[in-house]
């Protein structure tokens, strides 16, 4: 649990992200839903999938933000693993 300040402050910091300086609402929102995905927070994914669907964000719009995650996700662990392979040899 925060106290009382940090939650205030955490608080006041999530609501200013809420909409971006140049970014508009529903670019947030899939950037929002691509983090989420990212780290495995169903919670948040839940929550801007749904308002995700309040924007008129579309089905084929969420599945290019799940696919990119997957192929972000996807290379982050084949460098990984090249590094390894290097290390140790072919």
């Amino acid at each position: 649990m925060l106290n009382s300040p940090h939650s205030a402050n955490w608080s006041s910091f999530y609501a200013s992200t809420t909409k971006g300086a140049v970014l508009d609402e529903k670019t947030m929102i899939l950037i929002a839903l691509a983090t989420a995905i990212a780290i495995d927070c169903e919670p948040c994914a839940e929550y801007y999938l749904t308002k995700g669907k309040e924007v008129g964000i579309t089905d084929p719009e969420i599945s290019d933000v799940l696919a990119k995650v997957m192929a972000v996700s996807a290379g982050k662990h084949k460098i990984k693993f090249s590094r390894i392979v290097d290390r140790v040899g072919k």
